[in-house]
């Protein structure tokens, strides 16, 4: 079986944590379901050819009783692996744990940029196009300074008496926006824990677009890794799909985007970063309903509203105050599970990287190539458009990436080669929903000012759309600060040093403003 081939970068997996006997453990779980004797150990399976523990993992495998694969752990060590990769398949999922490093707080460095299998001119093109965006790069970062650092000291005038001792974090404010014209190429460095079934899950899926080139090679060498540590996953280990047994190939393969999408789905938008499009209607009765039934009392002892208040409100229910996200066990907070929101929003390929994390909140993401247009297509961050020789430049860059993209593709170079050249701010349109304990959640972490500048505006967003149409609910679509103080919580801001400088527990949603 060809597990991996051979491309112009090398990407970097070592198996770092995993059972000792992952796959025997397999069987011995499925066997203890119908043991009598108790705890079947996994020193008791015999895999041999022929042999009944085989036959046992076959035919569970066959028959999609995959929880016994879900046992085994496997952590690996990535690098060498592309962002455009992690978005479009490591993290397109929720059935993985990762941490990876972060352009936001690490400067990109020369050098680290995945590069496909292209060679000549357009080889040299590819490379002197991000030798051209990571001189933006560079160049943003520090035109951009002058106007963070005004900012900055708007909101803390007092440091401004000691401006050398903070020029350090207000470079990383305008590392933050300069990152949007670096590659979706470059190179990202990770651990990535994922079960047994899913990493089977990934190798029958590995051509799927948009990089099937990238997702063969890296996961790949995963399954030869895990091969490595227990041949015994070969027993059901299929051969990739091929990239025409999904639905999507014949709209993907040699087709063009037509620029009506992007139109209609703009015009949708309404001026919005997300926008509610659809909701349960009933959902404050629904989660009223719920919570009596939790509790065993009927409508005349505890009414919609006091229900409600009880379920949502912090100063009521504590919970929401904790340090663990505990709202899935308690047994209150499971009755959020019942009202539900879907929103239509356009994020920036690097917003949506973040974005995906809350794999709470799903969302039908795009295969990227369909969405792609010839004229740049980004979205720019209000500290760019604040400072128009920093504007320019960014225009100008975006200008020049999508000319040699075009001409990557003039030379015969495909386009899920040519692709990685698109920038982080290449815009991305999807739709996602959430039911309201996982989108609670989402809103605490991200209506915080020291979230990703545009998952915030799309958090404000929703939490308004939300608040207009479920107002007993909206209203505690609040970010962790004031969540804290209407618990009694203290510190307020659970951030430490890291705080905004914003009491923001002061303001209403609808007052909130940010430029860095």
């Amino acid at each position: 079986m060809d597990l991996h081939t051979t491309s112009g970068t090398s990407p970097q997996v070592i198996l770092t944590k995993a059972f000792s006997s992952p796959f025997k453990n397999v069987v011995a779980t499925a066997r203890t379901c119908y043991s009598g004797k108790g705890i079947v150990d996994d020193e008791q399976i015999d895999l041999e050819e022929g042999g009944r523990d085989r036959s046992i993992a076959q035919s569970i495998y066959q028959a999609g009783h995959h929880t016994t694969f879900q046992h085994a752990q496997f952590q690996f060590a990535l690098s060498g692996i592309s962002r455009h990769f992690i978005w479009s398949f490591l993290h397109s999922h929720p059935f993985y744990n990762s941490e990876q490093v972060s352009q936001r707080y690490v400067r990109l460095k020369k050098d680290s940029f995945y590069m496909p299998p292209i060679t000549g001119d357009a080889r040299q093109l590819y490379l002197d196009t991000i030798d051209m965006q990571m001189a933006a790069y560079k160049a943003l970062r520090q035109s951009l300074f002058e106007v963070a650092e005004a900012e900055y000291f708007r909101i803390f005038p007092a440091r401004g008496k000691r401006p050398e001792d903070y020029k350090k974090g207000i470079l990383k404010k305008t590392q933050e926006v300069a990152r949007y014209v670096a590659p979706v190429a470059t190179l990202a460095y990770l651990y990535h824990t994922i079960s047994g079934i899913t990493l089977l899950r990934y190798w029958r899926v590995c051509q799927e677009a948009d990089v099937p080139h990238e997702q063969r090679e890296v996961v790949g060498r995963m399954v030869a890794a895990v091969l490595d540590h227990d041949p015994g996953y070969e027993i059901v280990l299929q051969e990739p799909l091929g990239a025409e047994d999904f639905a999507e190939f014949p709209w993907v393969n040699g087709a063009s985007p037509t620029p009506a999408f992007k139109d209609e789905f703009d015009a949708s938008l309404d001026g919005r970063v997300s926008r509610l499009v659809d909701y349960k209607a009933n959902g404050e009765e629904v989660l009223a309903g719920a919570v009596r039934e939790v509790l065993g009392r009927a409508e005349a002892e505890l009414s919609d509203d006091d229900a409600i208040e009880l379920a949502l409100n912090p100063g009521q229910n504590r919970v929401f105050s904790e340090v663990l996200n505990l709202t899935t066990h308690a047994k209150i907070t499971s009755a959020l599970h019942h009202p539900a929101y879907t929103f239509r929003k356009k994020l920036s390929h690097t917003a949506d990287s973040q974005d995906q994390r809350h794999r709470m909140t799903p969302g039908s993401r795009p295969i990227l190539a369909t969405q792609l247009s010839s004229e740049p297509d980004v979205i720019t961050p209000a500290l760019i458009e604040a400072d128009e020789p920093s504007h320019r430049r960014y225009k100008a860059t975006m200008i020049r990436t999508w000319e040699a993209i075009d001409k990557l593709k003039g030379l015969g170079v495909p386009g899920e080669f040519a692709n990685y050249l698109l920038p982080n701010a290449v815009a991305v349109r999807f739709t996602e929903s959430a039911d309201l304990l996982n989108l609670h959640h989402k809103h605490r972490m991200r209506l915080c000012y020291n979230a990703q500048e545009e998952i915030w505006r799309a958090s404000v967003d929703e939490a308004q759309q939300v608040r207009a149409v479920h107002p007993r609910i909206g209203k505690y679509l609040l970010p962790p600060c004031t969540q804290r103080l209407m618990a009694q919580a203290r510190p307020v801001c659970p951030e430490g040093d890291r705080y905004c400088g914003v009491p923001v527990w002061k303001l209403d949603v609808g007052e909130y403003e940010r430029l860095l």
